[in-house]
């Protein structure tokens, strides 16, 4: 096993800058580094191999097995300096039994050796990228293996509700006591319930990691740029009286009460003869329509759509000179924004109360693969003629799908991509 070195904080300066060794050859890479490995921790003067003096830097010591790789590890907390920490590298990298970590690699080892499962990979990936509250809440629980204790779980009633139907198997010719169908039956409905919960979720999940998108769509010069100004507190998209100003979709970020929002202002939806305005209405439908909920604007109510989804809201523009029985907002005076933003708030939060514990597709495809498993053994069972066998045989493959949640099985063609996303240093 090689042993891997690299900075483990941001590049650039800081107060202090952490490299990390993990590897067989750890302690001794840190001994070349400083005459005297304490032994936990302590402060020491590291030198190159021409005897210059390096830095000052607290050094950590974690044992085989009790670190976050599950190696032997050595960490390095050096003064934030980029020529410092430029200086430890290529001090590290100049020892032949060294080599510079590749992308994910000290995660990827943390799974090798067990300290992790794949699931908690997965949190951990998303908790490094979480920009808003809503994102570390849903990380942290899936790192602090939460969804490996649910799959563990449904693995231990598959596995029970399969041993079960083995038993009549292997005692066939003998008088069973007791007629396990309750039981497994019991089993296999709780735990495909469960399943179906989550499943359910994964698409808000994702919503949640990825970000959630609100269109504003309405009639050309209705007042769409200027609402997305107001709500962006800052000009992001032009204003006229010329209809047909906004000609592609412009989107803007926000954190929306710990969410991550996408706002689009799309081209006002009207026929028109100009080709390049054409198109941008022709966008901005087909962008509209992918959003998760649109905020229809209109001046006139009679100018509304056809297509008002059940999550839409209508929202009457203009309302310092037009008022409407719909909330009101103009985008001149700000009358309304607080009320639009609670109101898009309050559907977004709708939302994220369907959220589970899984949070990737991969997730869902992988309890939509055991369900379908489960639904087969259940339809088996009750048939009078029931072959226990292959209704065991189902169970066996539900628990294996189970398994690939967390990495125990089928896994190898995701990891690649898993840990491609991760930094060097982690």
């Amino acid at each position: 096993m090689d042993t891997i070195f690299a900075l483990a904080t941001a590049q650039g300066r800081a107060g202090v800058a952490v490299v990390r060794i993990s590897g067989p050859a750890a302690v001794a890479a840190a001994g070349q580094l400083c005459s005297d490995v304490p032994a936990f921790r302590g402060v020491r003067q590291l030198w190159d191999a021409s005897g210059e003096l390096l830095d000052e830097a607290l050094i950590l010591q974690f044992a085989e097995g009790q670190s976050f790789t599950g190696e032997s590890v050595i960490e390095l907390q050096l003064h934030g300096s980029p020529a410092v920490v430029s200086a430890v590298l290529r001090s590290l990298g100049d020892m032949p039994d060294l080599r510079h970590a590749e992308a994910g690699e000290f995660t990827r080892r943390a799974l090798e050796n067990g300290r992790l499962n794949l699931a908690e990979v997965e949190g951990l990936a998303d908790l490094i990228d979480a920009e808003t509250e809503s994102q570390r809440k849903q990380a942290v629980r899936v790192f602090s293996g939460a969804l490996g204790a649910l799959a563990d779980s449904w693995r231990v009633r598959l596995i029970r509700a399969a041993a079960l139907l083995e038993a009549t198997i292997d005692f066939a010719d003998e008088e069973v006591p007791v007629d396990v169908g309750p039981e497994v039956n019991t089993l296999l409905t709780d735990v495909r319930a469960e399943m179906s919960h989550e499943a359910e979720g994964v698409r808000v999940a994702e919503r949640v990691r990825d970000g959630f998108e609100v269109a504003i769509i309405g009639a050309p010069n209705v007042g769409k740029s200027t609402l997305l100004n107001r709500l962006a507190g800052r000009d992001v998209a032009i204003t006229s009286e010329v209809a047909g100003t906004t000609r592609d979709v412009i989107e803007v970020q926000m954190d929306l009460d710990g969410l991550p929002v996408t706002l689009l202002d799309t081209a006002g939806v009207r026929d028109t003869d100009d080709v390049v305005e054409g198109l941008g209405v022709a966008r901005a439908v087909e962008r509209a329509a992918r959003a998760d909920f649109r905020i229809h604007l209109l001046l006139d109510p009679t100018d509304m759509s056809d297509d008002v989804g059940p999550d839409d809201l209508i929202v009457q523009a203009k309302s310092d000179v037009h008022p409407s029985e719909y909330l009101g907002i103009s985008g001149r005076t700000g009358e309304g924004i607080d009320m639009l933003i609670a109101c898009v708030s309050a559907r977004l939060q709708e939302k994220v109360g369907q959220i589970g514990i899984a949070m990737r597709e991969r997730h869902r495809v992988a309890m939509i693969r055991a369900m379908g498993y489960l639904d087969d053994a259940s339809e088996a069972l009750e048939r009078p003629d029931a072959m226990t066998d292959l209704v065991a045989e189902d169970l066996r493959s539900a628990i294996r799908a189970v398994d690939s949640i967390v990495g125990r099985v089928d896994v190898e063609h995701v990891l690649d991509e898993i840990f491609s996303s991760f930094c060097i240093g982690k």
